[in-house]
Formats: structure tokens, sequence, C-alpha cells
């Protein structure tokens, strides 16, 4: 079946993240992506100075109405950035709105990392992004994401049972399942633990110790292409991981590549892993 997929973030004009990286991985998956974009910045807020922003709160009921009067429908919703706690509402809407019978709803709760919240971020959107997690089916935190939405110390160092304290109270707040990016027991590895409230699995996978901006988004968006290529979510999780490894292992010799991870030169792996582990 040909799917048509909605995702919800911004536009970072340059930068490699957000929308830019979401609509060519979730369309290199195979689907129909449409986009409903959040805000228009001419680059991302991670060491550029001086960039523009266009906040597009206003236009996104608009933009609905006009689908539910066309009587459009997704076979699956995929939220990013989401710039103010009124885009948690309309997207809400829009989840229970547009989506169509069987649909998948998939959050990414892109407001935090490396134990803060970004810029711009506060309690009050904390609150309700925490809506929009319960609402959706599954979420793909990373570690600090799950301490704002739960209230948990955030820690740099931890063991398997501090995981799992931070997922069951995940599943208090609402979440069905969880993917939770970042989870590393050792210095040499990292890795992502799915959890649907009776089942937990973790994929440990070599750590780069260079980062890349974006690469959350590569993770979410190659993650919900699989999943709606037919993986389960743990197969779709570990695709995922494999794919945002490759892309930072293709950037990380580039110093003057230092705001995004070159993904574009990850899509034929990604295309050619689909190829083969995909059913549908």
């Amino acid at each position: 079946m040909y799917k048509r997929i909605l995702t919800v973030q911004d536009i970072s004009c340059v930068g490699q993240c957000s929308l830019t990286v979401a609509l060519p991985l979730l369309s290199a998956c195979g689907l129909e992506t449409a986009i409903l974009p959040s805000a228009v910045l001419s680059t991302h807020t991670a060491g550029f100075k001086g960039y523009t922003f266009r906040d597009l709160t206003e236009d996104m009921p608009k933009i609905a109405d006009h689908w539910r009067k066309e009587k459009i429908s997704f076979e699956a919703i995929y939220t990013g950035y989401l710039g103010s706690a009124e885009q948690i509402a309309y997207v809400i809407d829009l989840m229970r709105t547009t989506l169509a019978p069987g649909g998948r709803t998939i959050v990414d709760p892109a407001m935090a990392d490396n134990g803060k919240l970004y810029p711009g971020f506060d309690a009050a959107f904390v609150a309700e992004m925490r809506k929009l997690c319960a609402e959706a089916q599954i979420i793909v935190p990373n570690i600090t994401e799950a301490c704002q939405l739960t209230g948990d110390e955030y820690r740099e160092t931890y063991d398997e049972a501090y995981i799992d304290a931070l997922l069951a109270n995940l599943t208090k707040i609402g979440a069905k399942t969880v993917v939770l990016t970042g989870v590393s027991y050792d210095a040499a590895t990292t890795g992502v633990v799915t959890w649907d409230g009776k089942e937990k699995k973790y994929y440990r996978h070599r750590k780069i110790s260079k980062s890349s901006h974006g690469t959350g988004d590569v993770y979410a968006s190659v993650f919900t292409g699989a999943l709606m290529r037919g993986l389960s979510v743990y197969d779709a999780a570990r695709v995922a991981a494999d794919m945002t490894v490759v892309a930072i292992e293709r950037t990380v010799d580039d110093e003057s590549h230092w705001y995004g991870a070159k993904f574009e030169l990850m899509i034929p792996d990604l295309v050619k892993t689909l190829s083969e582990e995909a059913p549908e």
C-alpha cells in the first residue's frame, strides 16, 4: 500500500535538521510525505547567530481546516520540533481528526538535550508536550527529554535500573510505546531501548565520540519511515540507529561541516536496507 504521512516540524532553511531532513528521508522510504511547517528559520539555532524566525502558529489551524474540507487523511502523523504550546494543541486536534483508521502517531518531543531544555522552552511547554506524548502511540525521546517529561533527575552516568524507572514513569504519564535513544551503559557503546509496557529490548551499537547537529531528526525520520514500511518497532529502531551511525561516519572527518550530518550520503544505504528488510 502506498501510504501518505504527515510530518509537523519547523523548516530550518540551512543546517540539515527538522523538515529538510524529514522530507527527503521519508520520501526515500517510499512514503508520500506531506508537511506542516511550524516555523521557518534561516538556519537552526545551534551555532549560528542572528538567524531569522517566522512563527507559523496562526497558519496551522487554517491549513488543517482546508485538509478536513478536502477530506484529506494520513496513514501516519509524525511530529518533531514545535515552536509553542499552542501548536501542540493544534497537533493533537490534527491527530484526532485527520488520522486514517488504523493510522500511527509518532512524537519526537524535540525540546532538550545534554541535561537542559533548548532555548525558548520552559516548564509550561513541557507540560503541553506531556499531553502530546500521552496522545501518541509511539514517542522517541532522548534521556534529557524523558527526564523533562517525567520529572526524574537527569544523570550522565546511570545503570539499567535507572533506565527501567525512567521507562516506567513515561508509561505513567500515558506513553504507550517508548523508543528511548542515547542509552549508554559504557564509554564505547550507546544504543536504543524499546518498551511497550510489557517487553523491553536494547539495541547496542558503536558510539562515535563526535556528535553532529540534526542526528535526532535523522533518527526519528528513519525510524518512522522504516516503521511505516512494515518493520516492527524494535527493527525500525535498529535500522534507524544503524543509518544514523552511517550519516555521522560520513561527516566526522569534515571539520568545515560542523552544522549538520551529511545524511544525504546515507540515503543509498537506507534504500538498500529497506529493500532487503521491509516486508511491504
